[in-house]
């Protein structure tokens, strides 16, 4: 695939357009990334009229070199990349490894990588809608800018929950995000048909932090028995320390609430729990966010039954380490570290 597209590119283009080609065919026709095509063509479209006076839109090669020519001198003579094969390098890598512009611009400032040149995360992502990379195209980025809409989760709700307190109760200051151990938990599932197991995943609000537990099944007594296991590792007196309060959805594997409360080892609960609104997933917007990152190890469809411990567990120590804009640049755990013991 060509690594931009040249003037002579953009008259084979229009060309190709009038003879009715779909833009796939002249994606594999001219070697252009589909997505670098697409953008080509809305940057080069200009509006005239038939001789019935009637608007319509077509694509005009002159018009398109135009706008490039005029964007290139804007930024410069050359590309400021070009003048930093590190850099591009650099950018490569950590793409493949699943990092976003922002986050491995923050991971090179945090290393002390430096390069011979400075950019900005939007001149990376405008680099990657030119195809200027070899190694890597848009499709690799883990976040794209223009995210598709969600679709609706399917899951089963408990719409009668009455036994657990709703987040109307929760402690308004907790959405400030000012105190350590509010935890929000959720599962991610496999395929279906693909094997019972499942990720149980705890999300603190104002670290980011994330425990992730690989579980057996989507039951009430897995989900319960892995707080169970958590309690044993941290001792009683630390998980009501460090989980003071725990927010989920109204899943049907969270709903034994005296069970998750209820501590293993001492008459004293461990934690509160509260139960977001049904359809409500933004009220756990941490957990939402987090099990985007987990999904670009852990794909839609995958069978969870084949994902070893080891494999979780990196994927917890990647997320932990992974630079956070919203916490100015550093990990999780570089923003655990800072906080008063």
């Amino acid at each position: 695939m060509n690594k931009y597209i040249t003037e002579a590119d953009r008259y084979q283009i229009e060309i190709l357009l009038k003879e009715k080609y779909t833009r796939n065919q002249i994606s594999e026709i001219l070697g252009i990334e589909y997505h670098t095509l697409w953008h080509e063509i809305k940057k080069g479209t200009v509006k005239q009229l038939d001789t019935n006076l009637a608007e319509h839109y077509v694509y005009k090669a002159d018009y398109a070199q135009m706008k490039t020519v005029k964007n290139m001198s804007n930024r410069g003579r050359n590309l400021k990349i070009g003048n930093d094969h590190k850099l591009a390098g650099y950018i490569e890598e950590m793409v493949k490894n699943k990092y976003s512009p922002e986050a491995l611009l923050f991971h090179a400032r945090n290393s002390g990588i430096d390069f011979s040149v400075k950019i900005c995360a939007k001149t990376i992502y405008n680099y990657f809608d030119m195809g200027l990379f070899l190694n890597v195209t848009y499709h690799d980025l883990p976040q794209k800018k223009a995210v598709a809409k969600k679709k609706k989760r399917e899951s089963s709700v408990a719409l009668n929950n009455r036994k657990g307190q709703s987040i109307d109760k929760r402690d308004p200051e907790i959405m400030e995000r000012k105190s350590y151990g509010h935890w929000e938990m959720d599962t991610v599932v496999g395929g279906q048909n693909k094997g019972k197991s499942c990720l149980l995943v705890l999300s603190e609000r104002m670290s980011r932090e994330e425990i992730i537990i690989k579980i057996k099944d989507k039951k009430e007594s897995s989900v319960v028995h892995a707080l169970d296991v958590l309690e044993k590792k941290y001792g009683s007196r630390k998980f009501r320390e460090k989980f003071k309060t725990i927010t989920c959805d109204n899943g049907v594997e969270f709903l034994d609430t005296e069970n998750i409360e209820k501590s293993r080892y001492t008459k004293r609960k461990r934690t509160t729990v509260y139960y977001c609104h049904p359809y409500s997933s933004w009220e756990r917007g941490t957990n939402e966010n987090i099990n985007r990152m987990i999904r670009r190890f852990f794909p839609k469809g995958i069978d969870f039954d084949t994902v070893s411990e080891k494999q979780v567990q990196a994927v917890e120590n990647w997320i932990n380490n992974y630079p956070r804009k919203i916490l100015g640049g550093i990990s999780s755990n570089q923003y655990r570290e800072s906080l008063p013991a």
